[in-house]
């Protein structure tokens, strides 16, 4: 019986660990991806993106980003800096 409970209990850490790994794998290859988008263009490109609606994608990760408030601030520490200071340059700051 103590033998199947600590099996569980095995097998439900290894669960959570590899989910928890993998968000955080596909949170940093989403925050590199704004990077790179935001440091790669130019502001005019920027300007004409801001306007664009948005893909199936970026919907679901928003979704994502707003149910899970530990992922959304992980995010948001990584992309804060370089995306505001790309703004900044191109004067999309308010």
């Amino acid at each position: 019986m103590i033998k199947s409970i600590a099996t569980a209990t095995l097998v439900a850490s290894i669960v959570a660990g590899t989910t928890a790994y993998a968000q955080g794998m596909l949170l940093d290859y989403a925050s590199d991806r704004v990077i790179q988008k935001y440091s790669t263009s130019t502001c005019a490109q920027l300007k004409a993106m801001k306007g664009k609606p948005q893909t199936e994608k970026e919907k679901m990760a928003l979704d994502f980003l707003r149910g899970d408030q530990q992922a959304r601030e992980a995010f948001i520490d990584k992309i804060a800096a370089p995306v505001a200071n790309k703004m900044f340059e191109c004067g999309m700051f308010p």
